[in-house]
């Protein structure tokens, strides 16, 4: 039992890596708090979590929404009391759009989700884990964070920006036993191409060219492991990282 006696809250969590992560975490004793726009597919998580005998509870929340991200931490405290750990997973893809053809509706949403909401739940998260000394904060970033032509522009600047924002996080309260780090995969098998509309050809012909070294697509239940030790006080010397779990794609 790796969390044992941990909260965590898991955004994004109804499906994909994010499932995948919370159904882990409470199968290693945490306590999690399935937090998705999709609140039928949050309860039949947290359904699972508890016939396999964890604890868990659902909360809907668009991640975009600062009344509903602070709803989120208002229900956690009032289900378990604390929290000890945060996974910023909810994201949205864009459409491949180069800048040369971005919009500014395309632009602002995608940073709505991907960076603005991530900064808001860390914000939120820091100061609980200020009151209790400790707390582990996990963004799930992608090798678009990375790299540059693993999506269009807006998505691969609002990764890149939450890369930033986990190093400067892990350096400013290393002294405060808060720790903050990234996870980057590579291409997995998730449902996050729904978010994906009126695809821009030019640019995700561009962004094709990389596939053909991908050695192959991963799990959403490979990533939750990585999730798992970043969460657990296993990790407890590692901090400001962001780490690619990608199957080699990036080590071309």
């Amino acid at each position: 039992m790796r969390l044992q006696g941990k909260t965590a809250i898991v955004t994004g969590a109804a499906s994909g890596m994010g499932k995948a992560i919370a159904e882990l975490y409470a199968s290693e004793g945490a306590k999690v708090v399935v937090s998705d726009i999709n609140l039928d597919g949050a309860q039949a998580v947290v359904n699972v979590i508890k016939e396999r005998g964890g604890e868990a509870v659902a909360v809907q929340t668009n991640v975009a929404s600062e009344e509903d991200v602070k709803r989120l931490f208002d229900e956690t405290k009032q289900a378990f009391g604390k929290l000890d750990i945060l996974v910023n997973n909810a994201g949205i893809m864009d459409g491949m759009e180069p800048v040369g053809d971005v919009s500014d509706e395309r632009w602002e949403k995608v940073f709505a989700v991907n960076t603005t909401a991530v900064m808001r739940a860390m914000r939120l998260a820091v100061a609980l884990f200020l009151e209790q000394g400790h707390g582990t904060i996990v963004n799930n970033i992608s090798a678009g964070g990375l790299f540059g032509a693993r999506a269009g522009a807006a998505y691969t600047a609002s990764k890149h920006a939450v890369v930033g924002l986990t190093k400067n996080t892990g350096f400013m309260y290393a002294a405060n036993n808060i720790r903050c780090n990234g996870i980057a995969p590579g291409a997995v098998i998730t449902n996050i191409s729904s978010s994906m509309t009126n695809i821009n050809h030019f640019g995700a012909s561009r962004q094709q060219l990389g596939m053909a070294i991908n050695p192959r697509a991963g799990q959403p239940e490979e990533i939750a492991q990585l999730a798992l030790f970043l969460g657990s006080d296993e990790s407890s010397f590692v901090n400001g990282q962001v780490i690619a779990i990608d199957g080699g794609w990036t080590a071309y």
